[in-house]
This record gives C-alpha cells, structure tokens and sequence, in this order.
C-alpha cells in the first residue's frame, strides 16, 4: 500500500546541522535531475526583484522575503514529514504516533513537493523553503520537469502496491497514476467539503497507520468514527470513495 500526498504551505523552520544530499531522498539515482530544479531555484533566489519573489513565495511580509532567499543549500535539514505544520499534518499527529505506526507513514506515504519532487515521508533531508502552490521558477513550470523525469520510477515503484491518491489537484500534475487506484471525497450537509478536505486526509492517514492498512480491502473495512462511506464511483483506473462526515 502507498499512499500519495500533498505537502503544507506551512513549515516548521528548524533543521539539523546536515545539508541535503544524493542519500537524502527516495530515487538517488535521480538526485542529479532533481538538483537542476533545486538549484533553478536557489540561483533564481540569488536575481529576483523584490516583487519577483513576493510573486514566488506568495507573501509581501519583508521578514519573510529576506528570510527564504538566502542560500537553500546551507539551511539544515529534518525529516520530510516533520518538515510540514498544516492543517492535514495537525490531524495526522505524527508525534503522538507509536514506532510502528510512524514507520508505516515514513515508509507507506510519499509527499510531491512542488519544489523537491517526490519524496518518502521518511527521507531525512528536506531543508525549509518556500514555494508559493502553482508558481513556475522565471517560466519554468517545475511540475512538467518532474513529470518528464521522474514518472518512470515511480511506476516502477508502485507496480506492486495498492495506491490511494490523497493529493490536492494541483499535485496530480507531478505524476499520473498508470494503474488502478482509489481517491477520497469528503461531503457535508450533501455538499463537498474543500478546505476541511485536508483535515479529513490527515485523519485518513492518522487511521491507516494504526490499523496498518496494506490493502483496498483492508482500507474499505477501516472503520473511522467520523466518516461514513455514502457511495464508491468507478470511472477507468479511478475508484472513489465518497465520505459523509458524521
């Protein structure tokens, strides 16, 4: 079972001493062609107007600015999925997790990072950036590149394995799912649930990791207190479920 996610605009600003390198991430022998894009970036950082990068981070807060152009390649590094502090990584809680529930989310959930590409939850060298969702670097759409590049891999790496596809829209640019696969729907009131979609992801994983769901069937018994499935849509390679919230 794997499960795809979306990373958080929102991230903690701390890190180790480390910087990222070739063992940092999932797919080393691919660290070379993510590097181009890390380093598109940094160097754009380096000649960026000021409103160039306030259209890049999707700020005007000068803190802010100042603090995300400085070098990407001498900031510290942490745990992917300790990097992220939103709204689905608060109802994920993470921390509160037992051992071999958080090995499940290091080594069942991958993360697309519009920056980073894809990345295990447990890859160790994610330094703190920032990447407004949607923006290219000076024309280049990042989300085409990591397509091109990285789509092979990846359908190697998932051609055995369950998928559930729990990333927002924007990142279904970075990889298309050649295989069958399940997406989530969250509905209240007989109304689809957007921004609270993230909070109900989160919970998703939150009970995956400790049912240690490995399978569709497994996922489809799950039961979780605050949803109820209302109705499964097929449509080619797709399932979704669609949850009520309770």
């Amino acid at each position: 079972m794997k499960i795809l996610f979306s990373p958080s605009e929102a991230k903690f600003s701390d890190g180790n001493g480390d910087v990222f390198n070739k063992n940092s991430f999932i797919f080393p022998e691919l660290f070379e062609k993510r590097l181009e894009v890390i380093n598109l970036y940094n160097d754009f950082l380096k000649t960026a107007s000021k409103k160039q990068l306030e259209k890049l981070f999707g700020t005007k807060k000068e803190e802010v600015i100042k603090y995300y152009k400085n070098d990407i390649f001498k900031r510290g590094t942490k745990k992917v999925i300790q990097r992220y502090d939103g709204v689905a990584f608060d109802y994920l809680k993470y921390e509160e997790l037992k051992e071999n529930e958080k090995e499940y989310i290091d080594e069942n959930v991958m993360i697309f990072s519009n920056l980073f590409g894809p990345m295990l939850c447990g890859d160790t060298g994610l330094p703190d950036y920032k990447l407004k969702q949607g923006e290219n670097v000076n024309g280049f759409k990042i989300e085409n590149f990591y397509k091109e590049n990285f789509s092979k891999a990846l359908d190697e790496y998932l051609k055995d394995e369950d998928i559930i596809d729990l990333r927002a829209g924007f990142y279904e640019k970075f990889y298309k799912i050649d295989k069958p696969y399940m997406t989530m729907k969250f509905i209240k009131d007989g109304k689809v649930v957007s921004h609270w979609a993230k909070a109900y992801r989160g919970i998703i994983l939150n009970e995956m990791a400790k049912n240690q769901i490995k399978s569709f069937d497994e996922f489809l018994n799950m039961e979780v207190s605050s949803l109820k499935i209302e109705e499964i849509k097929e449509q080619k390679l797709k399932k979704e479920i669609v949850f009520s919230i309770i």
